[in-house]
């Protein structure tokens, strides 16, 4: 029934099995026109990238506990060599940034594992042991980078973990640094800020399936590796693709100013939700003058809207978090580190970057703002807007994984959403038929591809790709507008700074000539993010999922009796809509269940079923099992390999 919730479409790959086209001297040109504008030979991000490294494994290599490579350093080693012309030069140099991997002292008892995740873990020096904060995607990963701290500076037990925010390459290695019984024991505490387990399942429960399918085009996880293929995320080098795991925190942080001691180490909390994250929090560290931004600054620009897909964030809050952070902590400062990259060591430094960060936030906001009140539309403001060259030059604040075009359109939507007020956008044509209709405009199939080789030609490859998408939903089986539309998807890939646009062109463009890969390998269901989503938000999500051919007229209702968490929950099906109410009891309802969450939760997994349980005594039961497949049945299982770049 929930086989997909939650699995992420990550595989990794080699750069053998693919061969794309070569760059055209249109690409190359404009690759080059950056490369001029930017001083590429600027070598202070590499200096801070490899500042403090102290141990370093010559193969990164990481294998889960069955033996199956989860991430692999080796694939990138093309990126010692010089850049290909398949490659903007601007992401490449990042690409070779984010290779830099291993640990690294930050300062006295403050390290940082880079390089082993999309994530940084940092270690601090606690009276007795290790304070763990953000322990990476996988299970692998996370265990491997405590493996080696304590190789290298000597094996001491954690005392705390920390996780900054809600996503999951922040927390979701954490089993493989602590068990349940170092929570229940007392021996660890886990530190997270309010409403984490609730923001770290949700964001994924009620979308979750489209999500993950557009995971593997952002961050590039179904491409090859290679000069052709993926070679860098921006944000990181890529995700992992292990076990993520999830337990329930034992201290929350609920407001700025709170501080905690932990293992002897003072922490002072500044509380930022709905920016980067719904829950994060940033922490100051005064015994050391040290400063963790978490993910709300970055060595990139980040997403006001992330193509996985996600609610649009308020940029506005974003730069008012950093306002309070430079207000709070900036004369006390003198290095700032975080979730991702590489930190910024020195005051002046520290806040110019901090600064910087919020300044182009800000400047995006309301130069968005305020075309928007002059009448323009998404489209064309995001044509006009660019960054003033004291923010652009900024290598931090380069497109590597959010972008000006797109963060454009993100506060465009924030504030007035998706119609941008054109009475014929109101109501489009959806995309097979209106291709219909743009071929016919064109004077057929062979005409609209005579146009778009003319516009592919003169290196216009983004009006290219719109005649031919015109083309390939009106017919599908049209392989020659599929290879010419690949060919001008990759050539935007080729010049993409961001590495997820760069992931979006590229993957359209295998699929285009591939089809979806639907035998690959995704990432398995937790029963930990199971185990930790409401059961209102499930009985939701089932709601989303509901079907509702031939439901019509039907009225069922069932009672749910959680006996262990001490739930009731009524599931009622009425005019083809499946709702939940919680903490009532229907004295007419068609079914009632007596049973654990727990076993619940086995059954979504599908470790188990209502049926064999109903057999085995451990589901109590009265009234008419049918209403149970009446409604059950109607719950579809997602397709996570549904059709992106084709109808």
């Amino acid at each position: 029934m929930f086989k997909y919730l939650l699995v992420s479409l990550l595989v990794l790959t080699t750069s053998a099995s693919f061969a794309g086209q070569e760059a055209t001297k249109h690409t190359i040109a404009l690759n080059d026109q950056l490369g001029r504008y930017l001083p590429l030979d600027d070598q202070e991000d590499f200096i801070l990238a490899k500042k403090g490294l102290i141990a370093q494994e010559e193969t990164l290599q990481i294998k889960d506990a069955a033996g199956r490579i989860i991430w692999d350093l080796t694939q990138y080693e093309f990126l010692n060599g010089e850049r290909p012309e398949t490659v903007n030069p601007s992401l490449w140099r990042q690409a070779q940034l984010n290779a830099i991997h291993g640990l690294f002292k930050v300062s006295d008892r403050i390290y940082q594992v880079r390089g082993y995740d999309l994530s940084n873990m940092t270690i601090i020096e606690g009276e007795t042991g290790w304070i763990i904060v953000d322990p990476l995607t996988s299970v692998a990963t996370a265990k491997a980078a405590l493996a080696l701290v304590n190789k290298t500076l000597g094996e001491r037990p954690v005392k705390a973990v920390l996780s900054t925010h809600s996503h999951a390459d922040h927390f979701g290695g954490i089993r493989g640094i602590i068990s349940d019984d170092d929570l229940t024991s007392g021996r660890v505490r886990f530190i997270a800020p309010e409403h984490f387990v609730e923001e770290a399942v949700s964001e994924n429960v009620i979308a979750g399936n489209a999500m993950m399918r557009r995971v593997g085009y952002m961050f590039g996880s179904i491409l090859p590796v290679g000069p052709k293929g993926h070679v860098d995320n921006g944000l990181g080098k890529a995700l992992s693709v292990g076990s993520i795991s999830l337990m329930d925190p034992t201290d929350y942080v609920t407001a700025t100013g709170q501080k905690m001691t932990l293992d002897g180490i003072e922490f002072e909390f500044q509380l930022t939700p709905g920016a980067e994250a719904p829950s994060e929090f940033m922490f100051y560290l005064p015994q050391f003058r040290a400063l963790c931004v978490a993910e709300e600054v970055n060595g990139v620009m980040h997403n006001l809207y992330t193509l996985r897909g996600a609610k649009t964030r308020d940029a506005l809050i974003w730069v008012r978090h950093l306002n309070d952070s430079l207000r709070l902590f900036g004369d006390r400062t003198d290095i700032v580190f975080g979730s991702h990259h590489w930190p910024r060591w020195g005051q002046e430094a520290g806040i110019d970057y901090i600064a910087k960060q919020r300044d182009m936030y800000r400047y995006i906001h309301d130069q968005t703002v305020r075309l928007m009140n002059q009448g323009f539309t998404p489209v064309e403001i995001a044509e006009q807007v660019r960054l003033p060259d004291a923010l652009a030059k900024e290598f931090y604040n380069r497109d590597y994984y959010g972008t000006v075009s797109h963060n454009v359109r993100a506060v465009y939507n924030f504030y007035l959403g998706y119609f941008d007020g054109v009475p014929a956008h109101l109501n489009p044509t959806p995309p097979v038929q209106s291709g219909k209709k743009y071929v016919a405009l064109a004077g057929g199939a062979e005409a609209l591809i005579a146009t778009a080789q003319k516009a592919y030609d003169a290196g216009d490859y983004q009006w290219a790709s719109e005649l031919l998408n015109h083309l390939v939903f009106a017919d599908p089986k049209n392989n020659t507008a599929k290879e010419m539309l690949a060919n001008s998807y990759e050539q935007l890939g080729y010049q993409a700074e961001s590495g997820p646009w760069r992931g979006f062109y590229l993957a359209g463009a295998l699929e285009l000539r591939e089809g979806v890969n639907k035998g690959r390998e995704g990432r398995a269901l937790s029963v930990d993010i199971v185990k930790g989503i409401p059961t209102g938000l499930f009985f939701d999500s089932m709601g989303a999922r509901f079907n509702p051919e031939e439901a019509e007229g039907i009225e069922k209702t069932i009672n749910f009796d959680f006996t262990d968490t001490k739930e009731k929950f009524v599931l009622s099906l009425k005019n083809s809509v499946l709702n939940n109410r919680p903490d009532e009891v229907d004295a007419d309802a068609d079914l009632t269940l007596s049973l654990t969450r727990e076993l619940f939760n086995q059954v979504i997994i599908k470790e188990t079923s209502f049926p064999a349980e109903i057999v085995k005594g451990n589901v109590k039961f009265t009234g008419n099992p049918i209403a149970l497949y009446t409604i059950f049945s109607r719950v579809e299982d997602m397709n996570p390999f549904f059709n992106i770049v084709t109808p």
